[in-house]
């Protein structure tokens, strides 16, 4: 069958040699110019995020996909996870309400029970702020699928409110 000028050669998970091979066999043999367009594509790591709310606000276990490199924080609220506890007392001032992601007021916390190692290393900071709770991230701080890694993020939303 003669491939027309619009129609792509599927060349998809070869290397280059098999690449150009497959161009070359498809070609009708009076072509004098051929144009070759490459994208690179590269799957992006996923990690898969189980949640578990505290049993106060009576939803049930939830489950969303991550890309690596994404913001835990900005993530979950993107895809309508209520994150920020409205209990808890900010670690800047004492007072409520979030400081927007600048990592001062620590009411995004979540509790890791599994995959700890998916994210980030916390900062200085965060370490300091957590020193309490060892198992305690800022989600405002904390990059999942750190080293483009895959795998399962078990979290605990508002650990606060788990007492």
């Amino acid at each position: 069958k003669r491939k027309s000028f619009f129609e792509p050669i599927g060349t998809e998970c070869l290397g280059y040699d098999k690449t150009v091979e497959a161009i070359i066999e498809q070609l009708p043999p009076n072509w004098e110019l051929i144009k070759v367009t490459v994208k690179r594509l590269r799957r992006k790591p996923k990690v898969r995020v189980e949640l578990q709310f505290p049993p106060s606000q009576g939803d049930p276990v939830e489950f969303i996909e991550l890309f690596a490199g994404e913001n835990l924080r900005r993530a979950m609220l993107v895809r309508g996870v209520k994150l920020n506890d409205d209990l808890s007392k900010r670690f800047d001032n004492g007072g409520s309400g979030n400081c927007g992601a600048d990592g001062t007021c620590a009411t995004c916390v979540v509790s890791v029970l599994e995959g700890a190692h998916l994210l980030s290393p916390q900062g200085l900071q965060e370490q300091q702020m957590l020193q309490k709770n060892p198992r305690w991230r800022m989600a405002c701080k904390a990059i999942v699928g750190y080293g483009q890694q895959e795998g399962t993020l078990k979290l605990i939303v508002n650990p606060r409110q788990w007492n």
